[in-house]
């Protein structure tokens, strides 16, 4: 498709361009240059910065280590079962965050399916730090998945049969052969669960609260400070998005890559 659109089809793009780089654009005009220094190393400032990379890399940890056998799974598997497994898997993508902050409290909360037992062993997981992991997980996951399992699906998998015929068992096949061949797409699955994990606010603050040290990441401390101290929250607004571009740009070919081998699978 290479012939150049009519005049009106530029027009009409023009709107919702502007739609997206206006307010972003505001957000970079409107930063406290002058006090760029101090909010960033205010006691809040730090509090939640520091608590947001903790908990996203090990939330990203989490996505990898569980997200793997997923994928892997998911890539291998043809039947129903597969098909709404992998629906759950990626339902995250499209639930609003709020909403998956109340599953997250009726399945581990104190009177939830699964939190009133942990209650009975002393664990408890609503308005923890560990809580917070478990709600960026929650939303990370899916991004993890999606790569690597549309990477598994595209790849050869003669290589790992052939290291099977020669003695090799399915798991060492996997990990000497498979993984190595699906490395980029392993590293841009958890670059991404990372950046979600770090910018998730909905199902945080509903599963876990916004108490400063302990549950406040970053995107709960912006909402904190936009009454408190607007300037601060600009300025961390900007940092997260300054995190964004640099994600999407480092991974745009490996992203759009993961949608089009997804589509056409």
């Amino acid at each position: 498709m290479n012939r150049r659109p009519p005049a009106w089809v530029f027009a009409m793009a023009a709107v919702p361009a502007l739609l997206l780089g206006v307010p972003l654009c505001a957000l970079l005009w409107r930063l406290p240059w002058s006090n760029l220094g101090a909010a960033l190393s205010s006691d809040a400032a730090t509090s939640a910065l520091a608590l947001s990379l903790v908990t996203s890399l090990i939330a990203t940890a989490l996505c990898v280590v569980f997200g793997l056998p997923l994928a892997w799974a998911l890539a291998s598997g043809r039947g129903t079962t597969t098909r709404v497994v992998r629906a759950l898997c990626l339902l995250p993508i499209v639930l609003p965050p709020v909403v998956g902050g109340v599953a997250l409290l009726l399945a581990f909360g104190r009177q939830g399916i699964v939190g009133q037992w942990l209650a009975d062993v002393g664990v408890q997981l609503p308005f923890t730090t560990a809580g917070v992991v478990l709600a960026q997980t929650f939303v990370a996951l899916p991004f993890f998945v999606l790569s690597v399992e549309a990477a598994l699906r595209q790849l050869d998998v003669e290589y790992a049969d052939v290291a099977i015929v020669h003695g090799a068992s399915p798991f060492r096949a996997f990990v000497s052969v498979t993984l190595p061949s699906v490395g980029p797409a392993v590293l841009a699955g958890a670059v991404l669960a990372w950046a979600r994990a770090l910018g998730e606010f909905g199902a945080t603050v509903t599963f876990a609260g916004s108490l400063e040290g302990r549950t406040q990441t970053l995107p709960l401390a912006v909402y904190d400070l936009l009454e408190r101290d607007p300037a601060d929250a600009v300025v961390l607004s900007a940092v997260l998005v300054v995190v964004a571009v640099a994600v999407l740009v480092g991974l745009r070919d490996r992203w759009f890559g993961v949608f089009r081998s997804d589509v056409s699978s």
